[in-house]
């Protein structure tokens, strides 16, 4: 009788446990996908808002801005982010799939920082000279007034969205073919780190334990590093925006998000991790 009771309860308990579960409202899920810069970033505030939405799971992923733009495009993301606007090209296969330009909302603005060993005796240099350096027309440090040493360049993948910025608006050409390409800012700040003749560049929020090198807008120029009051004055020459990207206008629990994310919490965590704040 006893075996039978215990045995009664048992499937009780079960039946209410399966009940629960019939009748908890569906979770939600975001995707967001691209720009390796913006990942801890996007991941931060991922974390902030779910623990106040706990109905919404956001899944966040890097992979470079152009495959976030690449996955917008496709239909494998709700969110794409990208440390570069969309190109021509990319819009017009938006527009061809979904008869829609997308919708561009920057989220946050950030400073192309250029590192240095600490041990490099350099400490500022001109949008000229850095392009001389990645097109690998100087390529000595004694050219620039440092030691007689070969410049080691280390930079982003192709299919980041800092790699093309970079290439665009400070080295206006090819990169040297013995640019080492690395997967990820950190990477590229942990190669500089290792290597007494390195130089690289990446976001201002992995410039942690390296040499930030000031730079010029041209030889007349005073220096600037990339910092809050440079930036948000114009002065520091090599800063842009993070984007975020939707194929529609966003609804729903992602316009849910975004607005969040444009909200002063949301842009307080920008200055947390190490970039700058849009409003």
């Amino acid at each position: 009788m006893k075996s039978t009771n215990k045995l009664a309860t048992i499937i009780a308990v079960i039946a209410i446990a399966v009940s629960a579960v019939a009748f908890a409202p569906a979770q939600k899920k975001i995707t967001v996908k691209g720009s390796d810069t913006m990942v801890i970033l996007s991941q931060k505030w991922a974390e902030v808002f779910m623990k106040s939405h706990p109905d919404i799971v956001i899944q966040v992923t890097g992979g470079g801005s152009g495959t976030g733009i690449s996955a917008l495009i496709n239909g494998g993301t709700d969110i794409c982010n990208a440390s570069r606007p969309m190109k021509k090209s990319e819009i017009e296969k938006l527009k061809e799939r979904y008869n829609t330009l997308g919708v561009e909302i920057p989220c946050a603005k950030d400073g192309i920082t250029v590192f240095l060993n600490k041990a490099n005796s350099i400490s500022e240099l001109s949008i000229q000279q850095l392009s001389d350096i990645f097109s690998g027309k100087v390529t000595n440090w004694k050219q620039l007034g440092g030691k007689d040493a070969q410049i080691k360049l280390y930079g982003r993948e192709n299919s980041s969205g800092t790699y093309v910025f970079f290439q665009e608006e400070v080295v206006k050409g090819d990169y040297a073919p013995s640019c080492q390409t690395l997967p990820g800012t950190a990477a590229v700040v942990n190669a500089v780190l290792k290597d007494v003749n390195g130089i690289g560049y990446g976001g201002a929020a992995y410039a942690e334990g390296i040499k930030i090198c000031k730079v010029k807008k041209d030889a007349n120029s005073p220096g600037y590093q990339a910092n809050a009051e440079n930036i948000s004055k114009g002065l520091y020459p090599i800063s842009r925006y993070l984007y975020m990207y939707t194929t529609n206008r966003p609804a729903g629990e992602i316009k849910e998000f975004i607005d969040w994310i444009l909200t002063p919490e949301g842009q307080k965590m920008v200055t947390e991790v190490g970039y700058f704040p849009v409003r």
